[in-house]
């Protein structure tokens, strides 16, 4: 047990090193995901709809990117193009430098994608849904990668309980490890910790972390902007199919006020600060250019006979750039 922290035994790893000639290696010279100009519409209630409007941008080996918008942006309508299960209207896809349409035995050899939605055969055990997973990918012996998953991702003591005994914690941990069966060089994670507990959370983003460490790289969506903050190098912002921000997560947060006021209040506001506040329950937060704007919305909070309770004045975070972004009328790309 003490060992399970390196995921791997030196037996394991030298097993692991046999295999590697049947698994995709990992590219360093062509772009890991390219959408170019990519396009979708399609009929709803007897009207046109136009998911994607002209999607392009590169993801380059080794990046871990974020994709980031609000319901209905176009998130999984792109990743679904990404995996072949939907045609796009116009423009191209590629995968490590396969086209998802012409060449797509091969691009989806080198993509492993975690959906949304849990989907899961309950009829096998975990360690039997891993190998036939395998078999899809015409990868023989992977014994000792499945049991680097296994362990990587909490499912060792799981890896002969049928699907159907299996907590949906535990079955989204068993659909990660089929996504990274045949060791993809690319990773996709749509809403990988949806609805999950914070143990799981943790032990995927090591996991994950350590992969693309190792030289995969990690396209992910989520809602828990505080994760894209905290993992992703990159970031595109996607509002009605459109890219409308894309830039590094550093750039990102400089581009934004630089000041967040952060408190607690009992009482609602005066209407010239809620005008502009976000509010979360008790918790208010009000952006701030500089030391004079922090004066001004105290003095309005005194003037109003209010007193907060637990005032922090910190720097914005990505939640704060990505609403900014979201509730511009413009939607200009950065």
């Amino acid at each position: 047990m003490e060992k399970r922290a390196q995921f791997t035994t030196g037996a394991h790893r030298r097993a692991l090193r046999q295999e590697s000639n049947l698994l995709p290696t990992i590219p360093r010279a062509m772009t890991a995901i390219s959408f170019q100009d990519v396009s979708k519409t399609y009929q709803a209630a007897g009207r046109r709809v136009r998911a994607l409007d002209g999607v392009s941008f590169d993801i380059e080996p080794g990046e871990f990117f974020g994709l980031l918008g609000p319901n209905g942006a176009g998130k999984t309508t792109l990743i679904s193009i990404l995996a072949g299960l939907s045609a796009a209207s116009g423009g191209r896809v590629l995968v490590n430098g396969h086209d998802v349409v012409t060449d797509y035995a091969a691009a989806r050899r080198s993509v492993g994608i975690v959906p949304q939605e849990l989907v899961f055969d309950p009829f096998f055990s975990v360690r039997e849904t891993l190998k036939i997973q395998s078999g899809y990918f015409g990868v023989r012996n992977n014994d000792a990668w499945i049991d680097e998953l296994l362990a990587g991702l909490g499912l060792a003591d799981k890896a002969h309980a049928n699907m159907r005994q299996l907590s949906g914690g535990m079955k989204r941990r068993v659909l990660v490890a089929q996504a990274l069966v045949h060791r993809p060089p690319v990773i996709v994670l749509d809403e990988p910790t949806a609805g999950v507990d914070v143990e799981l959370r943790q032990t995927l983003w090591q996991f994950v972390a350590r992969l693309n460490k190792d030289g995969h790289t990690v396209l992910l969506t989520t809602h828990y902007l505080e994760e894209a903050e905290a993992l992703c190098g990159r970031i595109a912002m996607l509002k009605q199919g459109r890219i409308v921000a894309l830039d590094r997560t550093t750039a990102l947060l400089a581009g934004t006020a630089s000041t967040m006021l952060r408190f607690k209040l009992d009482a609602p506001l005066p209407p010239a600060l809620s005008a502009r506040a976000r509010v979360t329950g008790r918790i208010v937060q009000l952006k701030a250019h500089d030391a004079a704007e922090v004066e001004q919305v105290l003095a309005a909070l005194r003037g109003a006979g209010l007193q907060p309770e637990d005032l922090e004045i910190g720097r914005a975070d990505l939640e704060d750039v990505f609403l900014e972004i979201m509730q511009s009328e413009t939607g200009a790309a950065r």
